[in-house]
């Protein structure tokens, strides 16, 4: 990830993530993506440039939160090694990003430790020692600790969310792909500015004609199910509960 000109980033060219962006910008999910730019050349290498979301946000606290049910195509193969994965809001990792790049922990396929997460607050924080964090009281904590009590926030996240969802919901490009691997990124900042992006469409792949998926329905062998919806439902659950205690 390089930083690019006018508000722009450089992320290392992926043909899918390319084509995926395109159409993108044409469906209902766009308000919800990076803008797209195209392809660009530099150093003798090849990238995609796209809208650097962070520039409008000073100081942002900042998650990145991997959505589905893997990271992997393989699917049964994570799920006879990751059992441990079938928790609550179904996430197979979590990500700090920043501006000049990002430290991460992603589940692969044939990884047995369970997803975790970490993040980034504004006073430069940043907490990645969340290999335990699984059970759905622990996952509440951390949000909690992102948050910092901000309940205005909070409710930005939800509703951005519940957005997210109907767009999701009648979006021909997500009806039609399946969705492994993609982040949604939470950030916000003391000016009260909170947003939340689908980011990462490297894995992402269309479906052979005529195939649609729920992204709801359990995988089954040959499906495809990537269970993203299923971790958005009950992320949005989650962040509704808490703005009620």
């Amino acid at each position: 990830m390089l930083a690019g000109e006018d508000g722009r980033i450089l992320k290392r060219f992926c043909q899918c993530e390319q084509r995926s962006l395109e159409q993108l910008m044409k469906d209902p999910l766009r308000p919800f993506v990076p803008a797209y730019y195209g392809m660009v050349l530099q150093d003798g290498q090849t990238f995609n440039q796209m809208e650097d979301l962070l520039a409008d946000f000073e100081g942002p606290s900042i998650m990145d939160c991997k959505m589905g049910s893997s990271t992997w195509h393989s699917v049964a193969d994570d799920l006879v090694c990751c059992p441990g994965w079938s928790w609550p809001l179904r996430l197979a990792s979590w990500e700090v990003f920043e501006v000049a790049g990002y430290w991460a922990w992603e589940g692969k396929g044939h990884d047995p430790a369970p997803p975790h997460p970490a993040l980034q607050k504004a006073d430069g924080t940043c907490n990645t020692n969340f290999k335990k964090t699984q059970a759905l009281e622990q996952v509440t904590k951390v949000l909690e600790d992102f948050l910092d009590g901000d309940h205005i926030i909070l409710q930005k996240y939800v509703a951005r969310l519940e957005e997210l969802r109907e767009a999701l919901e009648v979006s021909p490009f997500f009806k039609t792909h399946e969705v492994v691997g993609s982040s949604l990124l939470f950030v916000h900042d003391h000016t009260g500015l909170a947003k939340v992006w689908m980011i990462d469409f490297g894995k992402t792949v269309a479906l052979p004609d005529h195939q649609t998926l729920s992204h709801r329905l359990p995988w089954a062998e040959g499906n495809r199910e990537d269970g993203y919806l299923w971790g958005l439902d009950n992320m949005i659950c989650l962040l509704q509960g808490l703005a009620q205690s």
